[in-house]
């Protein structure tokens, strides 16, 4: 079976969904990148099996260049004859395979994974938007979702067939160092839809209250300036370190010793850097969104409120939804509660025990390996 990966070849996500498919002795994987193609493809895919574009698309829209590539991308796929297009990001890379199937008449169906705002955000700024978004959706065969509530969205605009399932771990990481049980660790984008400010606002009424309070900033964005003059003028910056984007190695270096994980954005599905946290024992603390209900299972076995209660059995995940409106001056005596009384070193056995359901249950149910295997199955029946 033929599969064309079409997206941004230089992105890390779309980097992971090649590792994994290249795993699938029955396929035969070629990729179109809007951009060039970040080196490790060329040990997955070879060179004759890639199209790089080379276009400079901005991630806020209105990508004319991207749109002039499409004759070339056309032209290539018509020689490449794939069985499937598998676009991903919707609103873009999922446009180009719906056009050039329409205009170059291909055979090849479409699979097209969202990654999140493309279904979230995107069919909200306008009209035109969401006329291409349903457009696309309904030119897919297939579509997958990391979320059920982007899954029933998407359903709304027009999707036929969705697989719902996390955009999970290649691998369950190491995890072998002790827990400091006031280590906070933040890594989404330093951009408006991740609320950044509302991480060191949350972070700040702890610290108040908590001296022993650290927290660690990684990934960079638009906001980084303003978001390093708001530490200075709350007086955290000796408590706030900023150490910009990191590779994997060091993101999980960062992970390790930390033991709750900061995650407020505005919008989202089931964000991956949520599931390396909880993978790493992190106790996430998120934003109060459909898709991090379904994270940490709220209201289930395996719910805050069970870990609140040390007899009951720990089942499955755990951390804690923050709602805007929340009292931020009784957060830090909330987290306290959650993970039960300390001994005299700072150590609670509880949180470890938390931290703990969390791998578990990652992994169980959010491995990339076993979802992307069903995923092909599928493609092979349809």
């Amino acid at each position: 079976m033929r599969l064309v990966l079409i997206g941004d070849g230089e992105s890390p996500h779309l980097l992971k969904w090649a590792r994994a498919l290249s795993q699938q002795r029955e396929l035969e994987l070629w990729a179109a990148s809007t951009r060039g193609f970040a080196p490790e493809f060329q040990f997955l895919i070879p060179e004759d099996r890639r199209l790089a574009l080379n276009t400079d698309p901005a991630h806020a829209g209105g990508n004319i260049s991207v749109l002039r590539q499409l004759p070339a991308l056309g032209a290539w796929l018509k020689r490449v004859d794939a069985d499937w297009l598998h676009a991903h990001y919707l609103t873009s890379h999922g446009t180009l395979a719906w056009a050039a199937r329409r205009g170059w008449k291909l055979r090849a169906k479409i699979a097209g994974s969202a990654w999140g705002s493309d279904i979230l955000v995107a069919p909200e700024q306008g009209w035109a938007y969401r006329w291409l978004t349903t457009q696309v959706l309904k030119a897919c065969t297939i579509t997958t979702s990391d979320s059920e509530h982007m899954s029933a969205r998407m359903r709304e605009l027009g999707a036929a067939e969705v697989m719902t399932f996390p955009f999970g771990l290649e691998q369950l990481p190491k995890q072998n160092v002790r827990k400091q049980p006031w280590l906070f660790y933040a890594n989404r984008g330093l951009e408006p839809i991740y609320r950044p400010h509302r991480v060191i606002e949350v972070f700040a009424a702890i610290a108040a209250k908590q001296p022993e309070a650290r927290l660690v900033v990684a990934n960079d964005g638009s906001l980084r300036d303003a978001m390093e003059a708001q530490v200075a003028s709350l007086g955290l910056a000796d408590r706030v370190e900023f150490v910009g984007r990191l590779d994997a190695t060091s993101q999980g270096r960062r992970y390790a010793p930390a033991r709750w994980f900061l995650s407020l954005p505005q919008s989202d599905s089931v964000s991956v850097s949520v599931l390396e946290a909880m993978a790493h024992e992190c106790l996430p603390i998120l934003s109060d969104l459909p898709a991090n209900d379904e994270v940490l299972g709220t209201g289930g076995t395996g719910s805050v409120d069970a870990a609140m209660h040390p007899n009951v059995k720990l089942l499955g995940r755990h951390g804690l939804i923050l709602k805007d409106g929340d009292d931020l001056t009784t957060l830090a005596d909330r987290l306290q509660l959650m993970v039960g009384q300390s001994d005299v070193a700072g150590h609670s056995v509880d949180a470890d025990r938390l931290g703990a359901a969390n791998r578990a249950w990652v992994a169980e149910h959010a491995m990339f390996a076993p979802a992307v295997k069903n995923f092909i199955e599928r493609l092979k029946r349809l």
